[in-house]
């Protein structure tokens, strides 16, 4: 039974990606999953694809993101700390430390992070937004 006082919920929300939501860049590609501009509220989770070789630029990102590596190697430096993260498992970055992210192997990687972040890049004065989180 319902009771009008109840607060109603908001409606479930099923995500299909299409070619709009990839992005490419010279290191890698990005798939936007579930984002504010496409249903969610709080959180942007996309996935990342990583060729071989490929290295990032050192950045520093204004929340917390979480990795999970479905596919490949990827090693990551952090507050001049380097891991190699695997298949199977998750890596968490920190808020606000630099980092940078090599493909040590091809790799496939679902990211999530509170959808607000933003990427500041040292030598540039302005923070970048993500597309692929928005």
């Amino acid at each position: 039974m319902t009771h009008s006082t109840e607060k109603s919920r908001p409606a479930l929300h099923v995500i299909a990606a299409s070619p709009e939501d990839v992005t490419t860049t010279p290191n890698a590609t990005m798939t936007a999953l579930a984002t504010p501009s496409r249903g969610s509220s709080e959180l942007s989770t996309w996935q990342v694809d990583m060729p071989e070789g490929a290295t990032g630029p050192e950045h520093s990102v204004s929340r917390e993101q979480v990795w999970t590596l479905t596919a490949g190697s990827l090693e990551v430096t952090c507050d001049g700390r380097t891991e190699t993260v695997a298949a199977g498992r998750t890596l968490v970055l920190p808020a606000d430390v630099p980092r940078r992210i090599h493909a040590a192997e091809t790799f496939r990687a679902h990211v999530a992070m509170r959808a607000d972040g933003v990427v500041s890049v040292p030598g540039e004065e302005a923070p970048r937004v993500l597309p692929w989180a928005r």
